[in-house]
């Protein structure tokens, strides 16, 4: 029988998805806002269980996420925080990609992605079914597999 785990708002599939890695620590930096660019500013998303975002890359990732070129550099770290409230002020947890090393996951563009809840525990981590199926669209594939614009 598979067993999901509900986290507030979100439901992690990490116990019901073969490909996603056991759960582990982040790798989103506890003062990423100190040296985090925001490249989108707070929206409604039409995914992401229709939380409000706002958007934040590394250094390495800014250029590219704002319009290429693509693909995105190795080590490269988008963030989507993630919000209740329209004016983004009720956290509710953060999505994350980290763009791995060529030959992680070349079908995905060699993404990995993490699930935070907003105690920042890992809830899901990998190669997480649920992103990629959403990231595969052709518009997101043209951006090297980002989804949200600037």
């Amino acid at each position: 029988m598979r067993t999901c785990i509900l986290v507030g708002l979100f439901v992690s599939f990490a116990a019901c998805d073969e490909n996603v890695s056991p759960i582990s620590d982040t790798f989103l930096p506890k003062d990423y806002r100190m040296t985090y660019s925001e490249v989108r500013d707070c929206r409604r998303s039409v995914d992401h269980d229709l939380a409000n975002i706002i958007v934040r890359t590394s250094q390495i990732a800014s250029a590219a996420y704002r319009g290429g070129p693509y693909p995105f550099p190795v080590g490269s770290i988008v963030v989507k925080e993630e919000y209740a409230d329209p004016d983004c002020r009720g956290l509710l947890g953060w999505t994350l990609m980290r763009k791995e090393t060529a030959g992680y996951d070349p079908a995905f563009g060699d993404w990995r992605w993490q699930k935070l809840d907003r105690e920042r525990r890992v809830v899901m981590d990998g190669k997480v079914e649920r992103c990629r199926g959403c990231h595969a669209m052709p518009m997101c594939k043209l951006r090297d597999f980002t989804c949200t614009e600037p």
